[in-house]
């Protein structure tokens, strides 16, 4: 047997085991979370399937008029935490947009998903975060890679989070357990290849939009800004167009490759 439910309106839909329940379309049923049952509609009654699967959460039963308030009240603080991180963002002119807010009620903990065209130093936007919605805002919401994948625990040194261009602050580089965070050790060869070729700051350079100096490294989009020399304009630009002939990289990338050039 099989039923599926879903947590938003034509939101995406998540398999459940019903087990020993049969709700019917509409109904609301609590699905098992790591941070504890959750509220979900049913948009697919149970049925039987042709084929075995297993691993499949088991429907933790149907909501009470407890649970839909508890539900009601996680969904209006997930809005609240919402408008309150777009308008700080805007205080703080910091480049990422928020994707998702989640709310953990029984902890009083909010989770903030972001994206960003390169690494922002938002201590001071958690900070105010917390104090305006008198919670805590929480910096992953993963498990623990120890507890989850890690077999081998191989070295980390500060090294790699001054690499990676990281505050080394040992209250934000530090895991759980109080040494250095494993995950800084995964990033770490990007970085080092990236810096094998790439021009270092202030070294006067030839970009497609013209000469200047480098100003700034974008390791995971594999660019570079440029301070251009002409008007003082920063411009993002592939490495490969500032570390080799000019020619060499237009027989490669041509127009396409120019296209992709933006001003920041």
């Amino acid at each position: 047997m099989m039923m599926a439910v879903s947590f938003e309106r034509y939101g995406r839909l998540y398999y459940l085991d019903p087990g020993a329940y049969s709700p019917t379309i509409g109904d609301k049923v609590l699905v098992p979370t790591d941070s504890g049952p959750e509220v979900a509609q049913c948009v697919w009654a149970p049925q039987w399937v042709s084929e075995d699967i297993d691993g499949l959460p088991v429907c933790a039963g149907l909501a009470t008029g407890d649970d839909l308030a508890r539900d009601e009240e996680n969904r209006r603080r997930r809005a609240e935490g919402r408008l309150a991180a777009r308008r700080l963002i805007r205080e703080h002119r910091l480049p990422m947009k928020i994707t998702a807010v989640d709310f953990v009620g029984s902890e009083n903990v909010f989770i903030v998903y972001f994206s960003a065209p390169h690494r922002v130093d938002f201590r001071a936007l958690v900070r105010d975060l917390g104090g305006r919605l008198k919670g805590r805002v929480g910096p992953c919401g993963r498990d623990l890679c120890c507890a989850t994948f890690l077999k081998d625990f191989e070295p980390v040194s500060v090294r790699m989070a001054k690499d990676q261009d990281l505050p080394v602050n040992p209250l934000r580089i530090a895991g759980a357990c109080g040494r250095l965070m494993c995950c800084l050790k995964y990033e770490h060869p990007l970085y080092q290849d990236f810096r094998k070729d790439a021009p270092p700051l202030g070294a006067s350079v030839t970009s497609p939009a013209g000469p200047g100096t480098v100003v700034g490294h974008n390791v995971p989009s594999d660019t570079v800004v440029v301070k251009l020399a002409a008007d003082g304009r920063a411009h993002a630009c592939p490495k490969a167009s500032v570390c080799g002939s000019r020619q060499a990289y237009e027989s490669m990338h041509g127009k396409r490759g120019k296209a992709a050039q933006e001003d920041v």
